[in-house]
């Protein structure tokens, strides 16, 4: 009798877990970052010999964290914003699983370094792309919301981007690797950037306890926008180019000057404000980093970290953070209180990878294996604190 009153437990979870995409996705992008990072440094700092499919070891990190970790993020934030967003019913049951094991295949394939691991992992992330962007789509155009045809394109143009990295590894484009990895990275910065100049002033008003009023400017947006997609356009066609590093220089001034106007006192008593508000200053020090790379001739990879650790992690695990308490009934103004060690950890983490490297070179290895360390111990310290938040019904009773 109780074997069969656990089972029906489990079976209770399963469906919970998909009632809602930030459940199954924000679930599986935390064990991902643990387990692939675990992986990653067994190989990097340990020297462990492990063979992937068709890749090398630096490749399969970089294509896992954007594609698997990342993409699950974005996976789960946007089918629980679109019917937000439009009214429109969610994506649940079956319909919801679906993506969600084809995104877990391809992740799992990627581990294992057989004849066949390539074309499962490309068939399975294409099938998870294309069930994921019709899923956002479909809302989103039968209300006919063309305000979010920004997100819509950048998504479109992700699914893209992950096939020329297949096309790569495949053989197919001589160039398809690197146009995969840094056309992925550099959409997603641009899908976090536009996502951020939305919800960061929007949830600094609402969550700083008094009456603040934080204003985008038209013209900085404009430039912002226009000087990204040449950036974006230059470094993937004239990498390493006098003109790239300018376009990023020049977005470092555009976004410190946007932050500057979202400061308010309130943010540093709120650990998922400051923490949305520290993301953003990684992600834009990754652009000046950038410029340095090609002005002062510093490590071209401490930009990429600033951009993918400090920007998308630290943004992403924020983010997690806040929507699965607001959308499991919770109030996003009383966090577990041990999130703010992940939070701290994961920033120190950023430093150890981003800055100690620029300060003393010499300890290169030191300070990646420190940052891997944290990074692990932030989204593992993630997933003991949200692993029943997410697998258990709203506490208000209410679906989702």
């Amino acid at each position: 009798m109780s074997a069969q009153k656990q089972e029906l437990q489990e079976l209770d979870r399963i469906s919970i877990l998909f009632q809602l995409g930030f459940r199954p996705f924000f679930l599986g992008a935390g064990m991902i970052a643990v387990l692939f990072m675990i992986l990653w440094t067994a190989s990097y700092s340990f020297g462990w010999a492990h063979s992937f499919p068709r890749m090398s070891s630096i490749h399969w990190h970089a294509h896992e964290m954007l594609y698997g970790y990342a993409m699950a993020v974005i996976a789960g934030f946007l089918l629980t914003a679109v019917c937000n967003w439009t009214g429109q019913p969610a994506l649940q049951g079956t319909g919801l699983m679906l993506p969600f094991l084809l995104w877990l295949a391809a992740r799992l394939a990627s581990m294992l370094d057989l004849a066949v691991s390539p074309w499962l992992m490309l068939v399975c992330d294409l099938g998870f792309w294309i069930l994921l962007s019709v899923a956002v789509m479909k809302p989103i155009l039968k209300v006919r919301q063309w305000r979010q045809s920004g997100i819509l394109a950048k998504l479109l143009l992700l699914g893209f981007s992950n096939l020329a990295f297949y096309a790569g590894i495949m053989g197919w484009f001589a160039d398809g690797i690197r146009w995969g990895l840094y056309g992925g990275l550099y959409l997603i910065i641009g899908l976090v950037l536009t996502m951020g100049r939305r919800v960061i002033p929007f949830f600094t008003e609402r969550g700083v306890g008094y009456s603040v009023e934080l204003k985008n400017s038209n013209w900085l947006d404009l430039c912002g926008i226009v000087i990204f997609l040449f950036f974006f356009a230059w470094e993937l066609l004239f990498p390493g180019s006098d003109y790239s590093a300018h376009f990023a220089l020049a977005l470092f001034a555009i976004h410190a000057i946007r932050i500057s106007g979202w400061l308010t006192p309130g943010i540093w008593k709120k650990p998922l404000l400051w923490s949305l508000f520290a993301a953003y200053l990684f992600m834009i020090s990754g652009f000046l980093l950038h410029a340095g790379t090609h002005y002062f001739g510093w490590n071209p990879f401490l930009a990429v970290h600033a951009f993918a650790m400090g920007g998308i992690g630290l943004i992403s695990l924020s983010m997690m953070a806040r929507v699965s308490l607001g959308h499991s009934g919770r109030s996003i103004h009383e966090p577990p209180s041990n999130l703010t060690y992940a939070l701290a950890l994961l920033i120190s983490g950023v430093i150890f990878r981003v800055f100690f490297p620029l300060l003393w070179p010499e300890e290169y290895l030191t300070w990646i294996a420190l940052a891997q360390v944290f990074w692990i111990l932030a989204f593992g310290i993630f997933l003991l604190l949200y692993y029943p938040i997410l697998t258990r019904p709203r506490i208000d009773g209410l679906p989702g």
